[in-house]
């Protein structure tokens, strides 16, 4: 696809065709040694015309460290406005999109411990899809057992900002790859000390792993602005896992796009919102 370097003001207009938020609350389980029940919250955004009778493909959307699940509707209410105006003119098919949290309380928001992301993998599969999609109408009919779900994976996409690009990798791509066919890391991978061998590793391997099990990636869009403080590690990354697997193609299932100029901040992650959503889902 064409990719453009600032978004386009139409998109930032206030659209009468708009959409709906609404607040789910769901139970979910700690999954580590304190093996503790969570009241959870998660924004849904419903497409202007949210239709019981129609089935929508969904996107898992994350917020980054120390925020929560209000950060992109709530915190930044023009998100809302772009996706409108994105169904509205057509650009994109209307989807219902979730906005989850990592953390476990507003306490937990300030800890900054980063194994939040790969925890995460358990209330994925385990309390928030099936909260979800029991509930809307998705492609999975409301079915939330696991061979359903695994069955209609090509109609889920996965995405986050920084931390929550992190957790893109570590809870839904190594972890939910048979729940997943599409993944829009935004801002980083692995963090300022990981291992970027560990991680090329682990990207390839969940590749091969999927292609012998029958799980294809439909695409990953990596986004980053070459002035974001997370880019050179998730640049070097992908290019090292590009070179290493076949499974991974550019402009085919992959592309790695970059802002120039682009910084850590909500602008950019606003864009790679608006460039996924072209890609997912076709």
């Amino acid at each position: 696809m064409d990719f453009i370097y600032e978004m386009p003001s139409k998109m930032l207009s206030e659209q009468p065709n708009k959409g709906r938020i609404e607040v789910l609350e769901y139970d979910s389980q700690t999954y580590d040694d304190e093996a503790r029940i969570l009241h959870k919250k998660a924004l849904v955004y419903l497409p202007c015309g949210y239709d019981e009778s129609k089935k929508y493909n969904i996107l898992y959307l994350l917020h980054g460290g120390a925020c929560n699940h209000n950060y992109w509707f709530k915190d930044f209410p023009e998100t809302v406005t772009i996706l409108d105006n994105m169904f509205a003119e057509k650009i994109c098919d209307p989807s219902i999109i979730v906005t989850p949290t990592f953390y476990h309380d507003e306490e937990d928001q300030h800890t900054h411990d980063e194994s939040r992301c790969e925890n995460f993998r358990y209330e994925i599969r385990n309390d928030l899809i099936p909260a979800v999609e029991g509930k809307y109408s998705c492609f999975s009919d409301k079915n939330v057992s696991e061979e359903n779900l695994i069955k209609t994976r090509d109609h889920r996409a996965f995405a986050g900002l920084s931390l929550g690009s992190m957790t893109t990798y570590r809870a839904a791509f190594y972890n939910n790859f048979d729940l997943f066919a599409w993944y829009g890391p935004f801002s980083g991978c692995c963090g300022p000390f990981g291992d970027h061998a560990v991680e090329v590793e682990r990207i390839c391997k969940t590749l091969a792993d999927g292609k012998a099990n029958g799980f294809d990636l439909k695409y990953m869009l990596c986004c980053n602005g070459d002035k974001d403080i997370a880019f050179e590690e998730h640049k070097d990354i992908m290019e090292k896992a590009v070179a290493k697997s076949d499974l991974l193609i550019q402009g085919q299932n992959y592309d790695f796009y970059i802002i120039p100029g682009g910084v850590h901040d909500i602008k950019a992650w606003q864009l790679h919102l608006y460039h996924a959503l072209q890609v997912f889902f076709k």
